[in-house]
């Protein structure tokens, strides 16, 4: 079984988030979710999942801060981003 953690700044979208991703992906197990980046960051480094999803822009540290960390403290954590901006949707 995968394991994720979900990091975005929004409970309705969090929420929305993990309830898609059981739907979708019922072999995904969330080990954390977070509201901010030094959270996820903490998260990552004591789960080292599989995947994170992390909002781009949270309080604190950036999503994209916290993926230029993993190197260090998750490596082979993959990282998929998510965000309300469209300006960052490609």
């Amino acid at each position: 079984m995968l394991e994720c953690v979900i990091a975005e700044d929004e409970e309705l979208l969090r929420t929305s988030l993990m309830l898609l991703l059981g739907e979708v992906w019922p072999g995904l197990r969330i080990v954390a979710e977070c509201e901010d980046g030094a959270g996820a960051l903490e998260a990552i480094a004591l789960h080292k999942p599989d995947v994170a999803f992390l909002d781009i822009r949270m309080p604190g540290l950036t999503g994209i801060e916290v993926a230029a960390a993993l190197d260090e403290v998750s490596p082979r954590t993959q990282v998929v981003f998510v965000t309300a901006y469209d300006q960052y949707a490609i």
